[in-house]
Protein backbone atom coordinates (compact mmCIF):
# COMPACT_ATOMS: atom_id res chain seq x y z
CA UNK A 1 0.00 0.00 0.00
CA UNK A 2 1.39 3.39 -1.02
CA UNK A 3 0.84 5.73 1.95
CA UNK A 4 1.49 9.46 2.11
CA UNK A 5 2.20 9.63 5.84
CA UNK A 6 2.33 13.44 5.95
CA UNK A 7 0.34 15.80 3.75
CA UNK A 8 -1.50 19.05 4.49
CA UNK A 9 -4.48 18.56 2.20
CA UNK A 10 -6.43 21.18 4.12
CA UNK A 11 -3.96 23.89 3.06
CA UNK A 12 -5.22 26.94 1.18
CA UNK A 13 -2.99 25.99 -1.76
CA UNK A 14 -5.37 23.10 -2.49
CA UNK A 15 -8.62 25.01 -2.04
CA UNK A 16 -9.12 25.58 -5.76
CA UNK A 17 -8.56 22.02 -7.01
CA UNK A 18 -8.35 19.65 -4.04
CA UNK A 19 -10.52 16.94 -5.61
CA UNK A 20 -8.48 17.01 -8.82
CA UNK A 21 -5.26 16.71 -6.80
CA UNK A 22 -6.67 13.76 -4.88
CA UNK A 23 -7.82 12.11 -8.09
CA UNK A 24 -4.38 12.44 -9.65
CA UNK A 25 -2.74 10.97 -6.55
CA UNK A 26 -5.10 8.01 -6.50
CA UNK A 27 -4.49 7.43 -10.20
CA UNK A 28 -0.75 7.40 -9.42
CA UNK A 29 -1.32 4.68 -6.84
CA UNK A 30 -1.58 6.51 -3.50
CA UNK A 31 -3.99 4.57 -1.29
CA UNK A 32 -3.86 6.46 2.03
CA UNK A 33 -3.30 10.08 3.04
CA UNK A 34 -2.46 11.10 6.62
CA UNK A 35 -3.34 14.75 7.28
CA UNK A 36 -1.94 16.28 10.49
CA UNK A 37 -3.27 19.54 11.87
CA UNK A 38 -1.15 22.52 12.91
CA UNK A 39 -3.43 24.33 15.36
CA UNK A 40 -6.94 24.19 16.78
CA UNK A 41 -8.20 26.42 13.96
CA UNK A 42 -7.82 23.60 11.44
CA UNK A 43 -9.02 20.69 13.58
CA UNK A 44 -12.44 20.86 11.94
CA UNK A 45 -10.96 21.03 8.42
CA UNK A 46 -8.79 17.94 8.78
CA UNK A 47 -11.61 16.04 10.45
CA UNK A 48 -13.98 16.99 7.62
CA UNK A 49 -11.52 15.69 5.05
CA UNK A 50 -11.36 12.39 6.88
CA UNK A 51 -15.14 12.20 7.09
CA UNK A 52 -15.58 12.95 3.39
CA UNK A 53 -12.96 10.56 2.01
CA UNK A 54 -12.50 6.92 2.98
CA UNK A 55 -8.76 7.01 2.19
CA UNK A 56 -7.92 10.09 4.32
CA UNK A 57 -6.91 9.84 7.98
CA UNK A 58 -6.35 12.82 10.28
CA UNK A 59 -4.34 13.75 13.36
CA UNK A 60 -4.77 16.54 15.91
CA UNK A 61 -1.89 18.59 17.22
CA UNK A 62 -0.35 22.04 17.65
CA UNK A 63 2.69 22.64 15.42
CA UNK A 64 5.74 24.25 17.09
CA UNK A 65 5.60 27.24 14.72
CA UNK A 66 2.00 27.94 15.79
CA UNK A 67 2.40 27.90 19.57
CA UNK A 68 2.59 31.70 19.93
CA UNK A 69 -1.06 31.84 18.99
CA UNK A 70 -2.02 29.00 21.31
CA UNK A 71 -2.92 28.92 24.98
CA UNK A 72 -3.69 26.44 27.72
CA UNK A 73 -7.29 26.32 26.51
CA UNK A 74 -6.03 24.99 23.18
CA UNK A 75 -4.47 22.04 24.99
CA UNK A 76 -7.82 21.39 26.65
CA UNK A 77 -9.53 21.50 23.26
CA UNK A 78 -6.93 19.07 21.92
CA UNK A 79 -7.52 16.70 24.83
CA UNK A 80 -11.27 16.83 24.25
CA UNK A 81 -10.82 16.06 20.54
CA UNK A 82 -8.53 13.14 21.25
CA UNK A 83 -11.02 11.79 23.78
CA UNK A 84 -13.78 11.70 21.17
CA UNK A 85 -11.72 9.39 18.92
CA UNK A 86 -11.24 9.56 15.17
CA UNK A 87 -7.67 10.84 15.14
CA UNK A 88 -4.98 8.26 14.38
CA UNK A 89 -2.13 10.26 15.99
CA UNK A 90 -1.16 13.37 17.88
CA UNK A 91 0.47 15.67 15.38
CA UNK A 92 2.00 17.64 13.99
CA UNK A 93 3.94 18.40 17.17
CA UNK A 94 7.58 18.89 18.07
CA UNK A 95 10.32 21.51 18.00
CA UNK A 96 11.82 23.82 15.39
CA UNK A 97 15.11 25.48 16.33
CA UNK A 98 15.83 26.54 12.75
CA UNK A 99 14.05 29.81 13.50
CA UNK A 100 14.34 32.31 16.37
CA UNK A 101 10.61 32.42 17.06
CA UNK A 102 8.53 31.06 18.63
CA UNK A 103 10.52 31.02 21.82
CA UNK A 104 12.15 27.59 22.33
CA UNK A 105 10.84 27.35 25.89
CA UNK A 106 7.30 27.97 24.70
CA UNK A 107 7.76 25.31 22.02
CA UNK A 108 9.04 22.91 24.68
CA UNK A 109 6.01 23.58 26.88
CA UNK A 110 3.54 22.61 24.15
CA UNK A 111 5.67 19.70 22.96
CA UNK A 112 5.85 18.17 26.43
CA UNK A 113 2.15 18.74 27.08
CA UNK A 114 1.22 17.04 23.82
CA UNK A 115 3.53 14.09 24.43
CA UNK A 116 1.70 13.58 27.71
CA UNK A 117 -1.61 13.63 25.87
CA UNK A 118 -0.31 11.04 23.40
CA UNK A 119 0.75 8.90 26.34
CA UNK A 120 -2.62 9.39 28.03
CA UNK A 121 -4.61 8.37 24.95
CA UNK A 122 -2.20 5.70 23.72
CA UNK A 123 -1.61 7.38 20.37
CA UNK A 124 1.52 7.62 18.21
CA UNK A 125 2.96 11.05 17.48
CA UNK A 126 3.86 12.81 14.24
CA UNK A 127 6.99 14.79 15.01
CA UNK A 128 8.39 17.99 13.54
CA UNK A 129 12.12 17.80 14.32
CA UNK A 130 13.89 20.60 12.46
CA UNK A 131 17.34 21.18 14.00
CA UNK A 132 16.03 19.91 17.32
CA UNK A 133 16.50 16.14 17.31
CA UNK A 134 18.47 15.99 20.56
CA UNK A 135 15.85 18.06 22.39
CA UNK A 136 13.12 15.88 20.88
CA UNK A 137 14.90 12.75 22.09
CA UNK A 138 15.41 14.15 25.59
CA UNK A 139 11.67 14.41 26.17
CA UNK A 140 10.91 11.08 24.51
CA UNK A 141 13.18 9.44 27.08
CA UNK A 142 11.08 11.02 29.83
CA UNK A 143 7.61 10.53 28.34
CA UNK A 144 6.95 7.12 26.87
CA UNK A 145 4.67 7.25 23.84
CA UNK A 146 3.70 4.43 21.46
CA UNK A 147 6.12 5.43 18.71
CA UNK A 148 5.25 7.49 15.69
CA UNK A 149 6.95 9.16 12.75
CA UNK A 150 9.81 11.67 12.70
CA UNK A 151 8.60 13.72 9.74
CA UNK A 152 11.16 15.00 7.18
CA UNK A 153 14.02 13.49 9.14
CA UNK A 154 17.30 15.36 8.65
CA UNK A 155 19.42 14.27 11.60
CA UNK A 156 22.46 12.06 12.02
CA UNK A 157 22.68 8.28 11.78
CA UNK A 158 23.14 8.11 15.56
CA UNK A 159 20.01 10.18 16.13
CA UNK A 160 18.13 8.05 13.62
CA UNK A 161 19.13 4.89 15.44
CA UNK A 162 17.93 6.36 18.74
CA UNK A 163 14.52 7.23 17.31
CA UNK A 164 14.23 3.82 15.68
CA UNK A 165 15.08 2.21 19.02
CA UNK A 166 12.16 4.11 20.56
CA UNK A 167 9.76 2.66 18.01
CA UNK A 168 9.75 5.51 15.50
CA UNK A 169 9.75 5.42 11.72
CA UNK A 170 11.52 8.14 9.73
CA UNK A 171 9.80 10.09 6.96
CA UNK A 172 11.54 10.58 3.61
CA UNK A 173 10.20 12.71 0.79
CA UNK A 174 11.06 15.49 -1.61
CA UNK A 175 14.47 16.37 -0.18
CA UNK A 176 15.64 12.83 -0.97
CA UNK A 177 15.08 13.49 -4.70
CA UNK A 178 17.87 16.08 -4.94
CA UNK A 179 21.33 14.83 -5.91
CA UNK A 180 22.83 17.41 -3.54
CA UNK A 181 21.03 16.00 -0.50
CA UNK A 182 23.91 13.61 0.12
CA UNK A 183 23.40 12.96 3.82
CA UNK A 184 19.69 12.27 3.48
CA UNK A 185 20.25 10.03 0.48
CA UNK A 186 22.95 8.14 2.35
CA UNK A 187 20.56 7.62 5.27
CA UNK A 188 17.85 6.45 2.88
CA UNK A 189 20.25 3.70 1.76
CA UNK A 190 21.90 2.83 5.08
CA UNK A 191 18.93 2.74 7.44
CA UNK A 192 16.90 -0.47 7.82
CA UNK A 193 14.06 -0.57 5.32
CA UNK A 194 11.64 -1.38 8.13
CA UNK A 195 12.37 2.06 9.63
CA UNK A 196 11.32 4.14 6.60
CA UNK A 197 8.03 5.66 5.50
CA UNK A 198 7.22 7.91 2.56
CA UNK A 199 5.66 11.37 2.72
CA UNK A 200 5.18 14.45 0.57
CA UNK A 201 4.43 17.24 3.09
CA UNK A 202 2.50 18.74 0.18
CA UNK A 203 2.08 21.55 -0.65
CA UNK A 204 5.57 22.04 0.84
CA UNK A 205 8.99 20.43 0.11
CA UNK A 206 8.58 19.93 -3.66
CA UNK A 207 10.84 17.38 -5.38
CA UNK A 208 13.75 18.10 -7.71
CA UNK A 209 11.54 17.83 -10.80
CA UNK A 210 9.08 20.42 -9.44
CA UNK A 211 11.44 22.90 -7.78
CA UNK A 212 9.60 26.10 -6.86
CA UNK A 213 6.19 24.60 -7.61
CA UNK A 214 3.39 23.38 -5.39
CA UNK A 215 4.12 19.88 -4.18
CA UNK A 216 1.38 17.32 -4.80
CA UNK A 217 0.63 13.84 -3.42
CA UNK A 218 0.86 12.31 -6.91
CA UNK A 219 4.63 12.74 -6.57
CA UNK A 220 4.70 10.02 -3.90
CA UNK A 221 4.94 7.21 -6.45
CA UNK A 222 8.08 8.78 -7.90
CA UNK A 223 9.51 9.12 -4.39
CA UNK A 224 9.12 5.36 -4.06
CA UNK A 225 10.98 4.95 -7.35
CA UNK A 226 13.79 7.25 -6.17
CA UNK A 227 14.15 5.32 -2.93
CA UNK A 228 14.09 2.05 -4.84
CA UNK A 229 16.83 3.29 -7.15
CA UNK A 230 19.00 4.39 -4.24
CA UNK A 231 18.60 1.05 -2.49
CA UNK A 232 18.87 -1.11 -5.61
CA UNK A 233 15.47 -2.73 -5.29
CA UNK A 234 12.09 -2.62 -7.02
CA UNK A 235 9.62 0.19 -6.46
CA UNK A 236 6.96 -2.43 -5.71
CA UNK A 237 9.04 -3.77 -2.84
CA UNK A 238 9.62 -0.26 -1.48
CA UNK A 239 5.90 0.49 -1.63
CA UNK A 240 5.05 -2.77 0.13
CA UNK A 241 7.65 -2.23 2.85
CA UNK A 242 6.93 1.43 3.56
CA UNK A 243 3.19 0.77 3.55
CA UNK A 244 3.67 -2.03 6.06
CA UNK A 245 5.80 0.32 8.19
CA UNK A 246 3.06 2.95 8.18
CA UNK A 247 0.57 0.30 9.26
CA UNK A 248 2.85 -0.67 12.15
CA UNK A 249 2.77 2.95 13.32
CA UNK A 250 -0.95 3.60 12.99
CA UNK A 251 -2.33 0.07 13.30
CA UNK A 252 -5.83 -0.76 12.15
CA UNK A 253 -6.72 2.95 12.21
CA UNK A 254 -4.83 3.40 8.95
Amino acid sequence: MLVDTHIHLDAAEFERDREVVLGAARAAGVERFVVPSVDVANFDRVAALGAAHSDIRHAYGIHPLYVEGAGENDLEILADRLATGGAIAVGEIGLDFHVDHPDPQLQQHFYIAQLKLAQRFGLPVILHVRRAVDAILKQLRRIDVPGGIAHAFNGSRQQADMLIGMGFKLGFGGTMTFDGSRRIRELAVALPLDALVLETDAPDIPPAWARGERNEPANLCRYAEVLAGLRGMSAADVIAATGANATRVFGDAL
